[in-house]
């Protein structure tokens, strides 16, 4: 955070050592949008720079034994070694790509591009320096092809009579064309999916939607707000509604006692003097056998309910546009909230986000 503003970051290991002679220790190194580089000390590039020339930071474990060599660099699976130039470069990359402009991979991809538009020397020789300019560690990576790697790519870079990265076959007429082939069948492929993926999506909407809404379970020792907000939109917001002839002081209550297989313990729910009361008793009473199957069902009833019995309410759930609804909170259980711990389902999110679309269909139908 910076003056209040949060500036985006990505990380990394790397080793330390914190004396000119002293043992090295595995620690975070992070990068942030800014520029600013933290790894126990603040750097810039230029700081960085220095402190890996000068043994300060190593980008790999300084106690592991080289690789051995490959016996054919064409032939080899293996990326080029990590490196602190490479790594400098992989770094000033991360720092594009947190702002939104091209790292060197994608201006390789555009220079392919370009290429492919109109193949003369002298984009072929554009296409060689957007290459060579993605770090060496991650050039096999940059067209994502398991089988290929960069090998249409190094071809291209090769002038017509050297060999391939020093061992591997002698550069060509033909083995260029075959490698522009191999581009244009890969946009060709693209220029497919795409045309496939618009006919499936046809729905997917245009513009990107509104930024997720989070539902926050609040506790209020004094009086309820008069102004609820997005209160409006929980559980145990204090509000009654009617479901199946019934009142219940809000949708807490009427679940946790429609839920209740005996017929005293739903009465005992539904006059609970709070809904956290209800939820407790709720919890504690025999669930019908079926609640399983019903659960779902009932609180999207309940929460149409509630939000066509009271437009004020309903002006509220609306105004969330096509936001995703995160309904969080400690009382319920992970079926129905978000989570970060990768249990929670979001269900009522998901159920209220439901019924936000289908208010704003009814304000759209005639009459």
């Amino acid at each position: 955070m910076v003056d209040g503003e949060r500036i985006d970051g990505t990380w990394c290991h790397v080793w330390r050592r914190y004396l000119p002679e002293g043992e090295y220790w595995v620690e975070d190194l992070v990068v942030f949008a800014d520029g600013a580089i933290v790894c126990g000390d603040r750097y810039d590039l230029d700081g960085l720079e220095k402190a890996l020339a000068g043994g300060r930071i190593a980008v790999t474990d300084p106690g592991r034994p080289p690789l051995p060599d490959e016996p054919s660099k064409w032939l080899s699976r293996r990326s080029e070694p990590l490196t602190s130039v490479g790594f400098l470069v992989d770094v000033a990359d991360r720092i594009e790509a947190l702002n939104g402009r091209p790292t060197a991979a994608q201006r390789c991809r555009d220079a392919i591009h370009s290429y492919q538009e109109s193949p003369t020397e002298e984009r072929r020789s554009a296409l060689r320096d957007a290459y060579l300019a993605v770090p060496p560690h991650l050039r096999i990576y940059v067209l994502g092809d398991m089988d290929n790697q960069d090998r249409p790519l190094r071809l291209l870079s090769t002038d017509i009579g050297e060999a391939v990265s020093g061992d591997g076959p002698v550069a060509t007429a033909d083995l260029h064309q075959g490698a522009l082939d191999y581009f244009n069948r890969i946009s060709a492929a693209v220029a497919r999916e795409q045309d496939r993926r618009a006919v499936q999506h046809a729905d997917e909407p245009e513009e990107a939607g509104r930024a997720v809404v989070t539902s926050h379970q609040t506790s209020y020792p004094g009086e309820w707000p008069k102004v609820p907000g997005l209160f409006a939109l929980r559980n145990e917001y204090p509000v009654p509604l009617v479901y199946g002839g019934k009142t219940y002081a809000s949708v807490l209550h009427a679940y946790w006692a429609l839920s209740a297989a005996d017929t005293d313990d739903h009465d005992r729910i539904r006059d609970a003097a709070t809904p956290s009361e209800a939820h407790e008793l709720g919890g504690q009473a025999v669930r019908r056998e079926d609640w399983p199957l019903l659960r779902l069902s009932v609180m999207a009833a309940l929460q149409r309910a509630k939000f066509i019995q009271h437009p004020s309410l309903a002006e509220v759930l609306v105004s969330t546009g096509d936001a995703r609804i995160s309904y969080t909170g400690f009382s319920e259980s992970p079926f129905w909230r978000d989570g970060s711990d990768n249990r929670g389902r979001n269900w009522m999110g998901r159920i209220l986000e439901l019924v936000r679309s289908e208010l704003v269909m009814s304000r759209s139908q005639p009459g």
